[in-house]
């Protein structure tokens, strides 16, 4: 596996390629100080199979460069590893096709759990962002999704229960399908080709997944299916055809 670690600070560079080689012998890991050392190591060199971004880049902004990302490598995952675990950074990164967000405060543990998901097929982003009581408290305001605002309450009200399993939401085989490739960021008119459905069928799937997952939008039923999915990864619940 080859990786691509994008930050501009030297020490927590070298850190960082340190720990993801001890992912295993055969990971292999390139590091970029810059946006501008980003965008040429993959103009030299695309075939990466992962890429590790913090947000605070001296030459460019983060998001910006995770918008470049995603448009010029639709196919690359990107993890944003950031100092900022702001529940609006975690949310904006991953509506903008992030595969997930991991705080630089993490577990070398949490990490690696972290990529392990992303490489399986899910999208990671820390509990605290869904309202976990061993986070700090982040100010609820009118803007704060309905999703994340009803976990909050949830976790008050029940000492914080775990979700329950993605399994359990009776969702039909092909709309697990329709998920899948959802939370890889593809638009309806990607998933209809790929699964060989009109659009508009595509659409009456996704609105069905978002009933099932009771969310409104792409970005909370991501939120709510990495929180599902934590310990085992997208492939742990799809159902066997």
């Amino acid at each position: 596996m080859k990786v691509l670690l994008i930050d501009d600070h030297p020490l927590i560079l070298s850190a960082l390629q340190t720990v993801i080689k001890g992912l295993g012998d055969d990971v292999t890991v390139a590091g970029a100080g810059s946006a501008r050392e980003a965008r040429a190591a993959l103009a030299a060199d695309s075939d990466f199979d992962l890429v590790l971004l913090d947000l605070q880049l001296g030459d460019a902004n983060g998001f910006d460069l995770l918008a470049d990302l995603r448009e010029t490598y639709p196919a690359l995952p990107v993890v944003v590893v950031s100092a900022s675990d702001r529940t609006s950074d975690v949310i904006r990164s991953i509506d903008m096709g992030a595969m997930g967000f991991v705080p630089k405060r993490a577990s070398n543990e949490q990490l690696f759990e972290a990529l392990r998901l992303v490489m399986s097929g899910g999208i990671y982003v820390p509990p605290m962002t869904m309202g976990s009581g061993t986070a700090p408290s982040v100010q609820e305001t009118d803007t704060t999704p309905g999703y994340l605002r009803v976990v909050r309450r949830e976790a008050s009200a029940s000492d914080f229960q775990k979700p329950p399993p993605l399994a359990s939401l009776g969702l039909t085989p092909r709309q697990t399908d329709v998920l899948a490739l959802l939370l890889q960021g593809k638009p309806n008119k990607l998933i209809a080709r790929e699964l060989n459905l009109s659009v508009e069928t595509v659409k009456d799937h996704v609105a069905a997944v978002l009933r099932a997952l009771g969310v409104s939008s792409r970005t909370q039923a991501v939120l709510a299916v990495s929180q599902m999915t934590q310990q085992g990864g997208f492939s742990a619940w799809r159902p066997s055809r």
